[in-house]
């Protein structure tokens, strides 16, 4: 067959060609085009010309010509995917903002020679590069381990020498070249982009290009520019054409005989993955992380010169204050920031890993899963099964009739059975999972021939011997409904045979169509009793006609078997799913109504088009399903709902999701999708339980949750310290803390907020998306900042009560050993009182909040009266400073304890401890 310009079918008169006796050698031809990357356009011409362009033909090429080809277009292999070195990544990680800061202060603090400040520094830089870099490089060994899309080998159809007969062998796809012969049979993986010679009732699923959740027939075309106006359409379409086979597809049933087109990076697969890589879309958790660095960066450019000012201008003192105002600095800054967040994110990481089979490729992609509201995802493959099952079977009359079922899986067992089909394809499998599920006898009836499924005339036919008939022959024809009505004089309804008339034949076209607006693939089944042929006269298509038709089956995509569990789940987490696909706007809203999702109004792609991006980011935010979108489109959906504030997941796994995943804040996988969207995403699911995303978003969460909680507290009582610092370097005749005090105290308090790490935040923290937002944690700072200054200065006051010579330098030990202790004692107040998790009022925190806690306390009060005091500068206090001293954290626990209680019952604390959205 061919096709004329209008679309419709016609004979095609037999011509010199491919299996005729005029085909030309293809060692007698010119030789192959020189590119092949326009295998596509070439793949329009006619058979014959494409075949003489290309240079190969239906018996093969010489080994000689393959292996010259092989040396010219290089291996059939995708374009190599570069595992990131270890010591690459370590390097990496020092571009992390947070990272970057501490960098620049140990260089500065060696630039005033404040060598242990430096080396401190330096040395939990390095830790945290270790962390992350080891973190990542583990994730990416997990996530290669999944890589088995591409096939091992093929059968490819080649001779020894021009006078040798062609013999099908074995090969490794990757030796594969242009102009290769390729049998396929079901269950093949297309090994490169491939035009059809031959078909037998050959289908493909390319979902992974196209979305397209159905089997698309493919067929040998003669003449494909006749197919409508190709110069005119887009690539994407002709890449649909029948009779091309692209790789990353598969054979769902039939079978064919092919020749390659074009292979390795010429593919259409491997566009992905050609050029450079794009560069990657500031995620959620970079946007938080840039506004935090870039606050506290202010702040340090501003103290160092402040506190050298205040003590060279008012006090007089000069170069000596250098090394205090770096420490200063780096006592607002926390230190212990790139380590306290990696270790968060890498044992989350690392739980999901063990405990629900997720990997997560790039650590801060558990802070964006914590923080994503809205999950975009395809529907073939990840909601659906790519697995039809039968939905319903109505007679002629709209009437639900099991006959109807039977008589169509009939038809699919001795279809199978005697046309010597390797396996039935995935609707046949449908019809006979349906029936053996009613128990229903197929084997009943004898089948004397069949007539496979033809893409062209989209009918399957099985001949049965007629029970109580001898001597008559039934037919039973199963097929697209447009091809079986036209075949149909009668129908049958409620167990009566009627006649069909146009009226009748109208009525039932416009219910197969209000079925497949619902959602539904239909197939149309009639019957016919016909005198019984001898066997030197078999059947042919000529056979059927006059038919009676009994009915229509319909089919719908299974669901995968944990979407419903897993988009409940998300719902209760605030996380709002949207459904992106290039299939049929009526499959989708079916898909979506299967898993207990409203699709609402569904939006096209054509609507996608119309739109400007603001309008597009309205409509994105209250449209659940777009249908028939390109991967143009998906990518500017996703784009769209950030553009409108969204944190924004997309959960893909085809080519046709590259660019979706590419613009959101966070890309998933499942295990089993293409390579290149492995790839692509920073998460892969390992295992088909969709509701391990769930689990992904609360690891997400708490690991967002306890990094806040890290962030408040730390940058709170730094402020209050900085502050209360400047206070004191203005009223004393010395410096309130050495360098090296302040060292070691923010070397204790950054080791007890590791603790954090290991947190466990409250149910509340989990319900919502979590983003780090710098405003509403520099407004906690700021405030709870100002209440640790004032227990700071209040301590002043007990100081100047219960030490000798407070005002001059004979009692510098003394204060700065109180205010030592002090300050380590506040530090662990705040850590019990203000973190998030178990209310103040149960008056318990977690095992490593507790235990790191005391131990703060413990060094505050001991460390003073150790051997190691006078090389520290501390000196014994009296026991009078301590009694005050109690007076004080006390006022200060309240003071907190309200403060938090307020803070929480405004609109701030209802937010959530890590800045979430309401």
């Amino acid at each position: 067959m061919t096709w004329a310009p209008d679309g419709g079918p016609r004979p095609l008169a037999r011509t010199a060609g491919p299996g005729t006796d005029d085909e030309p050698e293809p060692d007698a031809w010119p030789g192959a085009v020189e590119d092949f990357g326009g295998g596509r356009e070439i793949a329009g011409l006619p058979t014959l010309d494409f075949l003489r362009l290309i240079g190969g033909g239906p018996r093969g090429l010489l080994e000689s010509q393959a292996e010259d080809r092989l040396a010219r277009y290089g291996e059939n292999v995708l374009p190599a995917q570069r595992s990131v070195s270890w010591p690459r990544r370590f390097l990496r990680s020092v571009r992390d903002p947070f990272t970057a800061v501490l960098f620049c202060l140990a260089l500065v603090s060696a630039a005033v020679t404040a060598w242990t400040t430096a080396c401190v520094i330096m040395a939990l830089v390095v830790v945290s590069c270790v962390l992350r870099s080891s973190g990542e490089y583990r994730a990416d060994r997990s996530a290669a381990a999944l890589r088995d899309l591409v096939a091992a080998t093929a059968t490819v159809r080649r001779r020894a020498d021009a006078g040798s007969p062609p013999v099908a062998r074995e090969i490794p796809v990757d030796q594969l070249v242009p102009g290769d012969v390729v049998l396929l049979g079901p269950g093949d993986l297309i090994p490169a982009d491939l035009r059809l010679l031959r078909a037998t009732g050959l289908t493909v699923h390319q979902a992974a290009l196209t979305g397209e959740s159905a089997p698309v027939a493919k067929y040998p075309v003669d003449t494909p520019a006749l197919l409508g106006a190709a110069a005119d359409r887009g690539a994407a379409d002709r890449d649909a054409w029948p009779h091309l086979c692209l790789q990353g597809s598969s054979v769902a049933s039939g079978s064919g005989t092919a020749v390659v087109v074009a292979t390795g990076e010429r593919t259409r697969f491997a566009t992905g993955l050609r050029g450079p890589s794009p560069r990657r879309r500031a995620s959620a958790f970079d946007r938080s992380v840039h506004g935090i660095s870039w606050s506290l960066i202010r702040f340090m450019l501003l103290t160092p010169p402040l506190v050298f000012l205040a003590d060279a201008g008012l006090r007089g003192r000069g170069v000596e204050t250098l090394p205090f105002a770096v420490a200063v600095a780096v006592g607002l800054t926390p230190e212990m920031l790139p380590v306290v967040v990696t270790t968060t994110l890498a044992r989350g990481a690392s739980l999901l890993a063990r405990t629900s089979e997720v990997i997560v490729k790039r650590l801060p992609a558990l802070h964006d899963l914590g923080a994503m509201d809205v999950l975009c995802t395809d529907k073939t493959g990840t909601l659906t099964q790519d697995r039809p099952v039968v939905a319903c079977h109505v007679d002629a009359g709209g009437r639900d009739d099991p006959d109807v079922l039977h008589w169509a899986a009939v038809n699919s067992l001795w279809t199978l059975q005697l046309a010597e089909l390797p396996m039935p394809d995935a609707l046949d499998e449908a019809l006979l999972e349906a029936v053996e599920q009613r128990g229903d006898g197929l084997l009943d009836h004898y089948a004397v021939a069949a007539l496979p499924f033809d893409p062209v005339r989209r009918l399957a036919t099985a001949v049965l011997r007629t029970p109580g008939g001898p001597g008559l022959h039934t037919l039973v024809v199963k097929g697209s409904v447009e091809a079986v009505l036209a075949r149909c004089v009668k129908r049958r309804a409620d167990g009566r045979d009627g006649e069909l008339d146009d009226a009748a034949r109208d009525e039932l076209l416009s219910a197969s169509t209000e079925l497949a607006e619902q959602g539904l693939r239909v197939l149309a089944v009639a019957v016919a009793e016909r005198p019984a042929k001898p066997g030197s006269s078999p059947y042919a298509e000529s056979d059927e006609y006059g038919l009676t038709l009994l009915g229509m089956v319909g089919l719908r995509d299974a669901a995968a078997d944990t979407a419903a569990a897993a988009v409940t789940a998300l719902t209760r987490r605030s996380v709002t799913v949207k459904v992106l696909t290039g299939d049929h706007p009526g499959t989708a809203a079916r898909a979506c109504r299967d898993i207990g999702l409203d699709p609402g109004e569904v939006v096209t792609g054509d609507t996608v088009d119309t739109l400007d991006d603001d309008e597009l980011a309205e409509l994105a935010a209250t449209t659940t399903v777009f249908a028939r979108c390109t991967p143009a489109h998906k990518a500017r959906v996703v784009r769209a709902l950030r553009a409108g504030g969204h944190v924004t997941g997309f959960l893909g796994d085809g080519v046709n999701d590259l660019p979706a995943l590419d613009a959101c804040d966070v890309g998933i996988c499942p295990r089993d999708a293409t390579a290149v969207a492995r790839e692509a995403a920073d998460v892969v699911l390992a295992s088909k339980d969709l509701t391990a995303i769930d689990h992904a978003v609360v690891a997400g969460r708490r690991s967002s949750a306890n990094i806040a909680t890290y962030l408040r507290i730390a940058l709170s009582s730094n402020l209050g310290n900085v502050i209360a610092m400047l206070t004191a370097a203005l009223l004393l005749p010395y410096l309130p803390m050495l360098p090296v005090q302040v060292l070691v105290q923010n070397l204790c308090f950054d080791a007890a907020q590791l603790a954090f790490a290991y947190d466990r935040p409250a149910a509340a923290d989990l319900a919502r998306p979590a983003v780090l937002r710098p405003r509403a944690i520099l407004r906690f700072v700021t405030g709870f900042g100002l209440i640790n200054a004032l227990a700071d200065i209040a301590t002043f006051g007990v100081l100047a009560l219960s030490v000798r010579g407070f005002a001059t330098g004979d009692g510098q030990a003394a204060f700065q050993s109180g205010w030592f202790t002090e300050n380590l004692l506040t530090q662990a107040l705040v850590m019990v009182l203000l973190r998030t998790g178990r209310g103040v009022a149960e008056g318990r925190a977690p095992g490593p909040i507790r235990l790191t806690t005391s131990a703060l306390a413990v060094i505050g009060i001991l460390l003073p009266l150790t051997p190691l005091a006078p090389a520290l500068g501390f000196t014994t206090l009296p026991l009078f400073y301590y009694a005050l001293l109690a007076a004080v954290l006390m006022s200060y626990g309240t003071a907190l304890v309200m403060a938090k209680t307020r803070y929480d019952a405004g609109p701030a604390g209802r937010q959530g401890l890590a800045g979430s959205k309401p």
